[in-house]
């Protein structure tokens, strides 16, 4: 079928028109681009569907053949215009019922959305994602035209059982592409502001939270799908708020925030009937905790009660708290770690910022962290620390990552564990694996913790095993690992050997730093690497820099 035959629309019957453009959705329903079609013969045919659209005395079938055939026609993002005008997103809007209800109330409102119109409203939705998503302009109107408002105005009617899930799904859709793009910035403060926004998407939360609670099986996947979306749009009113103590809060803003927490508390503990789903949604809740002052991280943890089942208390129970739900976070970091081969960055940087701000303005979560990360050390200090299957040991791995962020997190995450105490972190991950984190900081003087960030207790709280009482004076603090004596390799050397192999090394190392192959470094008074110009300044101040010269290699 040729797209010229979509101009026949304006001299055809009703039935004619819905045959015509049958065929049309059936020969262009897997084509995404049209770069050979005419801009004037667009405009025609996308003209000639809003006139039958504009009607209203015809059947859902014809609308939502126009629909779908508009919505074909919106996937090329080029020659938007006639798309984006004011006629076309106007009418979208109209049919969709997102038109800004000034004078109506919330109970008129409701009946205009009936079972029968539910299909044609979800259709113009999905137009009104394509456009929105192609068209900066398109963004733009619908950010002015009281569309936003219409939607905001809809969450009163989620309550309605009649209100279909598709409906609910594709208007959040809609809001989230409105506050996520860069023309609609203006939207974030005025759907959180003005139009009440997050408290109407923190009620739909607890809606469907309450809903889940009479299902034997927990959340549907539509149900974690509708609060995925509602997730990202809040993440994207709280993202660029500037982040504010308790005390800095006003009241109302405190409020939400607790409730906030205190729902995302419970997403993380409801139970999902598709466990494929789950890690989609951990990961929204993971990332808009994020935006949320660490402060409010307390509404994570609630009191342990008689009905706390399921899991061992020894796993979820600490000074008498329920940490379920760090326990799910330190789980979830677990599993990402097991299988982010891809997009490490990605996948893991979220969950450990979350866990660094948790652990650094919450007690109680940092010691339970602690305690699953970093237990006290035993026989496994005979491995390396970043060999075995433990939390600690994938997370020493990264140390050592060439993706810097991941890196840095994971150090600034275990630092933070150990209470910012440089002989801890040594003792749990080796002095080689945290040099890094060490020479940033300033700390490469052992025994050393500069300022630390985080509000810490004085008590010791590093218990020692007897096992690891038994090693520790074997450990190399380098690796992290207890090795057996070895034998001196310059036993039975004379002074002069000694001395031979001394400034063999020297000359091996000053002959690297000319090449640019290495760069030697000492430590400085701030406690960070000092580039060295001569390799002799490795000689300063070990008292034997008077015991013979350094042969020159001129090779």
């Amino acid at each position: 079928m040729e797209f010229s035959e979509l101009k026949s629309l304006n001299s055809c019957t009703e039935s004619e028109v819905v045959s015509v453009l049958e065929k049309f959705i059936t020969s262009y329903s897997q084509v995404f681009s049209f770069p050979d079609l005419d801009v004037q013969l667009k405009k025609e045919c996308v003209e000639a569907i809003l006139r039958w659209l504009k009607k209203t005395q015809i059947a859902p079938k014809t609308s939502i053949a126009c629909l779908q055939a508009f919505r074909i026609i919106s996937r090329d993002k080029t020659n938007m215009l006639s798309l984006t005008n004011e006629n076309a997103l106007s009418t979208l809007i109209m049919v969709a019922g997102i038109q800004h209800y000034a004078q109506q109330d919330v109970d008129d409102m409701a009946v205009t959305i009936s079972t029968d119109d539910q299909s044609v409203i979800v259709e113009a939705q999905k137009c009104l994602c394509n456009v929105i998503f192609n068209s900066i302009e398109a963004q733009r109107y619908c950010c002015k035209s009281g569309c936003v408002d219409g939607v905001v105005q809809r969450l009163k009617t989620y309550g309605d059982p009649d209100v279909q899930f598709d409906v609910k799904f594709f208007d959040m859709r809609i809001l989230f592409l409105l506050t996520a793009l860069p023309a609609c910035v203006e939207t974030r403060p005025k759907v959180r502001y003005e139009l009440h926004g997050f408290t109407y998407l923190m009620e739909v939360l607890d809606l469907t939270l309450r809903d889940a609670e009479n299902q034997e099986k927990g959340l549907t996947d539509q149900q974690v799908e509708l609060c995925a979306e509602i997730l990202k749009i809040l993440f994207n009113l709280t993202i660029s708020m500037e982040k504010k103590s308790v005390d800095e809060s006003e009241e109302e803003e405190e409020a939400h925030f607790m409730r906030l927490v205190s729902i995302l508390h419970d997403l993380l503990m409801s139970t999902i009937m598709s466990k494929d789903k789950q890690e989609d949604l951990q990961s929204h809740i993971i990332n808009l905790l994020i935006n949320i002052p660490a402060d409010f991280y307390e509404e994570l943890l609630t009191p342990m009660v008689d009905d706390d089942k399921g899991i061992d208390n020894k796993d979820i129970e600490y000074d008498g708290k329920n940490m379920e739900a760090i326990h799910v976070i330190l789980e979830f970091l677990d599993h990402r770690l097991r299988t982010a081969t891809k997009n490490v960055k990605e996948n893991l940087a979220p969950i450990l910022h979350c866990l660094c701000e948790a652990c650094r303005h919450n007690r109680a979560i940092r010691k339970y962290c602690r305690l699953k990360v970093l237990p006290p050390l035993r026989g496994e200090v005979k491995r390396l620390p970043e060999e075995g299957d433990t939390l600690r040991n994938k997370l020493c791995k990264l140390l050592t990552s060439p993706v810097t962020e991941v890196k840095d997190l994971v150090a600034h995450f275990l630092f933070i564990l150990c209470k910012e105490n440089v002989s801890r972190m040594v003792k749990y991950t080796g002095y080689g694996n945290c040099a890094g984190l060490l020479a940033q900081f300033g700390l490469l003087k052992l025994g050393d913790s500069g300022q630390r960030k985080g509000d810490y207790s004085s008590n010791s709280e590093d218990s020692e095993t007897e096992e690891y009482a038994e090693l520790k004076d074997r450990v190399n603090p380098v690796t992290g690992r207890w090795e057996a004596d070895k034998p001196d390799p310059m036993a039975g050397m004379t002074d002069e050997q000694k001395e031979y192999e001394a400034n063999q090394l020297l000359n091996t190392i000053d002959k690297l730093q000319r090449q640019g192959v290495i760069q030697p470094c000492r430590v400085g008074e701030d406690g960070r690497p000092v580039a060295m110009e001569h390799v002799l300044e490795l000689l300063e101040g070990q008292g034997g820099a008077e015991g013979g010269t350094v042969e020159q290699d001129e090779d």
